[in-house]
């Protein structure tokens, strides 16, 4: 459809960079198993599993966003679909960051786990539903939805690597140096 046309390249390089963050948050996983704290499985559908569901998302949408449609509404269907469906799931995510107790979640995480995916999500479904905007304004909300996705996921796979390589071992080793 010639109105995606213009946006090949954008979803051909998030769409991959999504795609290559989901493999290495995988990595990153696979690394931090070796020493998992207490009860990581609570802080893990809190922190790293909406990290892949973003990427994930943003890897989908690229894909939805390149097929050959022969009409705009089952694309605006789609993303719709994909605003709801993530921006409940961001609560869901808040709710189960303050459940769990293996970690106590600061501003920082809050913004970057709850609000921020929740924001982005509801650009999404909004940039869908909204019909008394120019297509073309519709397809930057999108794309705009997309990129926070893509953002936050970077964002938070750092931070959950900075935390388990810095704080998890700072904890493991005793004031005097020795490791317990």
């Amino acid at each position: 459809m010639a109105v995606l046309d213009r946006w090949d390249s954008f979803y051909v390089i998030v769409g991959s960079a999504a795609g290559a963050l989901i493999g290495l948050q995988f990595v990153v996983m696979t690394l931090i198993a070796q020493r998992p704290p207490k009860r990581a499985a609570d802080a893990g559908a809190a922190f790293s599993t909406p990290t892949a569901v973003h990427f994930s998302t943003v890897l989908f949408l690229a894909a939805a966003l390149r097929a050959p449609w022969d009409a705009i509404t089952p694309i605006i269907t789609v993303v719709a679909a994909v605003g709801a469906a993530g921006a409940v799931y961001a609560l869901v995510t808040a709710v189960r960051m303050r459940r769990q107790t293996v970690y106590k979640p600061d501003s920082e995480d809050w913004l970057f786990h709850a609000i921020v995916p929740f924001a982005a999500y509801l650009l999404l479904f909004v940039s869908a539903v909204n019909g008394t905007l120019p297509l073309r304004d519709e397809l930057f909300g999108v794309a705009g939805g997309t990129l926070l996705l893509l953002f936050c996921g970077i964002h938070n796979t750092w931070d959950a690597t900075a935390y388990h390589v810095l704080a998890q071992s700072r904890d493991e080793t005793k004031p005097d140096g020795e490791a317990t």
